[in-house]
């Protein structure tokens, strides 16, 4: 077996130890594997060490100070503008580095083989976050525990809760509660594309507060308590005016999210009855379920999870261009997938985990497998099979450092329906003024419903 895909001795360890996808409450870790996190490993877990090649590098402390030219509040200057392609990977050579490469990647490289390539670039870790953040992640480290059934956590608090995880569900749930700032204000859109590449983007105005993500908030009131998302949809005109809002826990088995919906032309504000699991995302054209938002969310429960292994592979990183305000949003849709000339991977150490559906749960998807990024967490591929267990779906989380805060969240999410030969971009807002505002200022009341009905009535 090649050397690339056997599974690293850390990954091993874990699964012989400890039973792969257990779902039962995990022991806290040793004090001596806390201090591995000011050693060998960042402090977010990740290997501080580059590969033998040389190609991935070692971990520095990521981007440490905006890049000149910066202007806080305006456009994200790419700091890497001046590398050079590496390499190319199309249809034609694909095969020769197929063991770096998601099956996900391979069946598009196959499916649109005279338009679809990878663009690789030099390796840059990037990813970094602030000293309190750090600080915040080896408590969790020395506090958090996981819940039954992987369904919640306990003891954790800002940020993810198991830098040096030892199943599948720390994993997920790594992801699920990274950093992504206390709270934060977008004007952002998402498209759904036909096979011809016609798309009507919708535009809206998001606001979320991270409750997790602040410790000072009373603990007491709001346990179990993640965020509050409101979506007001500005474009197009028909949708104008409509309202969206939820209230996301943590355990989402013993207390399932909250969500409304307001709309303009019923004038009345109701409980949305299901926003979970495989449910239509609203507005996606049914490209996307609510549980593939943000690459992956709410609670794992349904599947049973193992780790598959770490391996080298090549991912959307440093995505910057397609975050440019230079780049009109026809400049980035195109038939069939996105402009490739825009999208940036590198050679990256990952987390692979996969799920398989447990015997008498429904769910669109039978396995899922996802693609975690060693140094932020951030899930940057997946990978969902239909009940027949072939390939349906592929996600891509094209991810860059918001170097001014700092922290790691995607600039651009794809998903691929290869059934429908149609695919979802969401996070349009090249086009958008003042995009990201992660310093607005709202209060817990702001997200109430009776905050939304006054603001529907304006």
């Amino acid at each position: 077996m090649n050397a690339n895909l056997k599974l690293r001795v850390s990954s091993l360890a874990f699964i012989l130890s400890l039973g792969v996808g257990s779902s039962s409450v995990l022991a806290k870790i040793s004090e001596q594997e806390v201090k591995r996190l000011d050693s060998e490993l960042t402090p977010v877990g990740g290997e501080r060490g580059g590969n033998v090649e040389g190609t991935i590098p070692p971990w520095t402390g990521g981007i440490t100070q905006p890049p000149a030219g910066y202007t806080p509040g305006g456009n994200y200057v790419d700091p890497y503008a001046n590398d050079s392609v590496v390499m190319t990977i199309d249809a034609k050579n694909f095969g020769q580095v197929q063991d770096k490469l998601s099956e996900g990647h391979k069946t598009l490289l196959k499916k649109y083989p005279t338009t679809y390539k990878m663009n690789v670039y030099p390796s840059r870790r990037s990813a970094s976050y602030s000293e309190d953040i750090y600080k915040a992640i080896k408590k969790n480290a020395r506090e958090a525990t996981l819940l039954d059934l992987g369904a919640g956590v306990k003891g954790g608090s800002v940020s993810s809760p198991f830098p040096i995880p030892k199943s599948a569900e720390e994993i997920l749930w790594n992801h699920v509660l990274r950093y992504r700032g206390d709270e934060a204000s977008s004007r952002t859109g998402y498209a759904a594309v036909t096979s011809g590449g016609s798309y009507t983007p919708i535009m809206t105005e998001r606001d979320i507060i991270f409750i997790y993500a602040q410790e000072e908030l009373d603990a007491r009131k709001l346990e179990n308590k993640f965020f509050y998302l409101k979506v007001l949809t500005l474009s197009p005109p028909k949708q104008a005016g409509n309202i969206s809002l939820v209230h996301e826990s943590i355990d989402q088995v013993s207390s399932p999210r909250k969500a409304w919906q307001y709309f303009s032309g019923q004038r009345r504000l109701r409980r949305s009855p299901s926003l979970a699991y495989d449910s239509d995302l609203p507005n996606t054209d049914g490209l996307r379920t609510t549980d593939q938002y943000d690459m992956f969310n709410g609670a794992p429960d349904q599947y049973e999870w193992k780790i598959v292994g770490k391996k080298e592979m090549y991912v959307p990183y440093n995505s910057y261009r397609l975050n440019d305000k230079g780049v009109k949003y026809d400049d980035i849709i195109k038939p069939g997938h996105i402009n490739q000339d825009l999208a940036r991977y590198e050679l990256h150490r990952v987390w692979v985990v996969e799920g398989n559906l447990r015997v008498g749960i429904q769910h669109l998807f039978s396995k899922r497998v996802l693609y975690f990024d060693e140094d932020s967490w951030q899930v940057l591929v997946t990978e969902e099979y239909d009940e027949d267990g072939k390939l349906w779906r592929v996600q891509e989380g094209h991810a860059m450092n918001y170097y001014d805060q700092p922290l790691v969240w995607t600039a651009l999410e794809v998903v691929y329906d290869l059934k429908s030969d149609r695919y979802l971009v969401e996070g349009l807002d090249n086009e958008e003024p003042d995009a990201y505002n992660f310093k607005p200022g709202f209060r817990l009341n702001d997200f109430s419903t009776s905050a939304v009905r006054r603001e529907a009535k304006r």
